[in-house]
Parts: structure tokens; sequence; C-alpha cells
């Protein structure tokens, strides 16, 4: 775990925004996730714009953000607020990651190129994962986590969330 100065330390309140609906972020039933980042990771929360789900691949701390926000394939398909509150949510996330994830460095990308769907990746790293230097994406095959080992992961994020 890396030590943290108190001006860098996660706040869980700080993703609460005071955009309010200035966001447009969907409810749950307009929001259509699409079907290959379902089935590549599960749900830990819904913050204000994003829902944050866990990769599922036991080998990495990995969590995506994902906006609630209908056909937004790009950054600039978000409003500013929205693109703020992005922002926001990305830094929140990360400094989560740098404070209790395992690793030396934090990998954060929104590349699109197989999903074209707006998200986030946010992966911790370290030299002796498997597909240091390299890139996580295509490595190799994810170790997903069993039933019993997913209930306890998503404890032990949502109690950070």
């Amino acid at each position: 775990m890396q030590n943290t100065t108190s001006k860098n330390r996660y706040n869980k309140l700080a993703v609460q925004s005071n955009a309010g609906n200035s966001l447009n972020a969907a409810d749950g039933d307009k929001f259509t996730l699409d079907t290959r980042l379902a089935s590549d990771s599960f749900l830990l929360a819904h913050w204000p714009l994003c829902d944050v789900r866990r990769f599922d691949d036991e080998r990495y701390d990995w969590l995506m953000l994902i906006p609630r926000v209908d056909n937004s394939v790009e950054f600039t398909d978000l409003s500013a607020p929205q693109q703020q509150q992005l922002a926001l949510e990305v830094q929140q996330v990360s400094l989560l990651l740098k404070q209790v994830g395992i690793g030396q460095k934090l990998n954060v990308g929104a590349l699109g190129n197989v999903v074209s769907q707006l998200h986030v990746h946010l992966v911790m790293r370290h030299p002796q994962d498997p597909a240091w230097p390299g890139p996580v994406w295509g490595h190799s095959a994810a170790q997903r986590f069993d039933e019993s080992a997913r209930k306890q992961e998503i404890k032990r994020w949502q109690a950070l969330l």
C-alpha cells in the first residue's frame, strides 16, 4: 500500500457533484451497457455520472468508469459539465487505486478500438504482472474470479468506494 499525503488522500465524498441534473446521466433502465463490457466486468457502484465496474481479471487491480450517457463514444461527446465530472471521477478512482491498489504504476486509458462505448480503464501495474511492461489488453486470457472471490471483491471495493 502506497503512503499518501493528506493532500492526495482519496476522499469518498469528492465524487459527489454539485452539477445536479446538468449531468444528464441516464437512469438505470435507460442506459445500455455494451455487452462486451458487461461480460468482462462486474458492477461496483453508481456514481453521479459513471458506473464503476471491476474488470474480471484477478491478476490486476483494474477498475473502469463508464459514463451513463447515451451514444457517448468520445470524451468530446460529453457536455462540459459531464467532462468535468468524468475528470473528477477518474481522479477519485486514481487516488483510490494508488492508495489501496497493488502496484507502482497507474495506467489510465480510454482506447475504444474494440468497444466504442466511452469507458475509462484504470489499472495498477507492477513489474511482476504478467503483461509488464506491455499493455494488459490482449496480452493473455483473463483469469476470472470464481463466484466466491467475486463476491469478496465486490465487498472490498464497495467498502472503499
